[in-house]
């Protein structure tokens, strides 16, 4: 199994696949590498495929600090330069969209084209007062039950699989404490979190690549295409639970083989 030394982290990652435009698959939030199963065995048979688990995350060691988006980008960024596989397309789910993102921002060399699922970033800004509220939760009680009791509420629906949301959840109960609140500080805490559209949209148009990004709310296609420009596309899954590309990975893997390929031709 390959590991690497990345910035003081001992990150396990997969590296399979040849041809085609390289790919970085990035997961969220308590979640690992796992969690992109419904994607690689379809990439690989056409790209260079990379899976890492973050810094806290599955495999990968957990050290004291460095779980703040621009730091967990720089891990991936120090991963592609140490396979030499740069530069890819970077695919993100939640935080990991955000973290894609960070990526094409601060190291454009490396990133052809950004994918984020659902992604952690561009919220409305309405949603500020639940966001302190989780953060204070994180911060004061156990974090595997808050992250677990948040999936049930906000990232799961009726149409998620049981087994999936059972998965999630016991995932979520398994993270490191220190890792959980350090890595939600990082996306939704302080006072200008991340997360919001507020302090996230000027920092993302910097983001000088094309974007395809996945919602399960409507409403933020139009925050999203504000904010990144054509051949970027915003594709709406409504009623699809948060892991939407585990819920329906034959829809999403068509998309994104359709919106490369477009790139590609043109």
């Amino acid at each position: 199994m390959p590991f690497a030394d990345i910035r003081g982290a001992h990150l396990f990652y997969t590296d399979d696949g040849t041809g085609g435009i390289p790919m970085v698959f990035v997961h969220g939030f308590s979640c690992d590498s796992h969690d992109w199963s419904w994607q690689l065995p379809h990439f690989t048979g056409s790209h260079r495929v990379v899976a890492l688990d973050l810094r806290g995350h599955g495999r990968s060691g957990a050290p004291d600090d460095g779980y703040q988006v621009p730091s967990l980008a720089a891990d991936v960024a120090g991963l592609v330069e140490l396979l030499g596989c740069g530069p890819v397309v970077a695919v993100g789910h939640s935080l990991g969209g955000a973290i894609v993102a960070t990526l094409a921002v601060e190291r454009p060399d490396l990133v052809q084209a950004v994918v984020a699922v659902d992604p952690g970033h561009l919220l409305p800004d309405e949603v500020a007062p639940m966001l302190a509220e989780a953060m204070a939760e994180y911060e004061s009680g156990d974090p595997g039950p808050v992250a677990r009791d948040a999936f049930d509420r906000i990232s799961h629906v009726p149409a998620t699989p049981p087994a999936l949301a059972t998965w999630h959840n016991r995932r979520a109960e398994g993270l490191p404490p220190h890792v959980a609140r350090l890595t939600m500080a990082g996306l939704i805490g302080g006072p200008a979190p991340f997360a919001l559209r507020a302090h996230s949209e000027p920092y993302l148009r910097g983001v000088g690549c094309p974007v395809l990004s996945f919602y399960v709310d409507p409403l933020r296609i139009a925050i999203d295409s504000n904010v990144f420009a054509p051949p970027s596309r915003a594709v709406c899954f409504e009623g699809s639970g948060h892991w939407l590309h585990q819920e329906r990975p034959a829809e999403v893997n068509f998309i994104i083989d359709t919106w490369l390929a477009g790139l590609t031709s043109d």
